[in-house]
């Protein structure tokens, strides 16, 4: 019997994969367990159209990481930091800081944790930040650290 699986079962295979297994192994462990249905055409129908919805939404997710890309490499945020005499500064820039100023200067909101510091920004000046959006697209944003006492 075919079964369209709706979860990864161990040692059969992924989800959305469509396997033949023995009538008795799909009827008594399969289904009742709601691992996977039957493949009849309604339901290899069904998977079909999932999967054109996901790769629909997919190409979307990555044409609004483009133009976001595109709208980023055009702006800049400023971010102030402690500094005393001679522009000596007290700490480092952090990723957090920086999506916070973004959010707040561009109202764009930026995962922390997609942002890649080539190395810590501890010293007053201009630098630009690389930001993964999506596994294709990576902007750059330009980050401008000015002091205060």
């Amino acid at each position: 019997m075919k079964v369209i699986l709706l979860q990864d079962v161990k040692s059969l295979g992924k989800k959305d994969d469509i396997v033949n297994v023995s009538d008795g192994y799909a009827r008594n462990m399969i289904i009742p367990k709601g691992m996977g249905v039957e493949a009849t055409p309604k339901n290899l129908n069904d998977l079909k159209l999932r999967d054109q919805r996901a790769a629909k939404a997919a190409a979307d997710q990555l044409a609004a990481a483009k133009q976001l890309a595109a709208d980023l490499s055009e702006k800049s945020v400023e971010v102030r930091i402690r500094a005393g005499e001679g522009g000596k500064t007290f700490g480092s820039v952090s990723t957090k800081e920086i999506a916070a100023a973004a959010k707040e200067q561009l109202g764009i909101e930026l995962d922390k944790k997609k942002m890649v510091l080539p190395e810590s920004i501890k010293s007053l000046g201009t630098y630009e930040i690389s930001i993964r959006l999506h596994p294709k697209v990576t902007a750059t944003l330009r980050v401008k650290v000015s002091g205060h006492l």
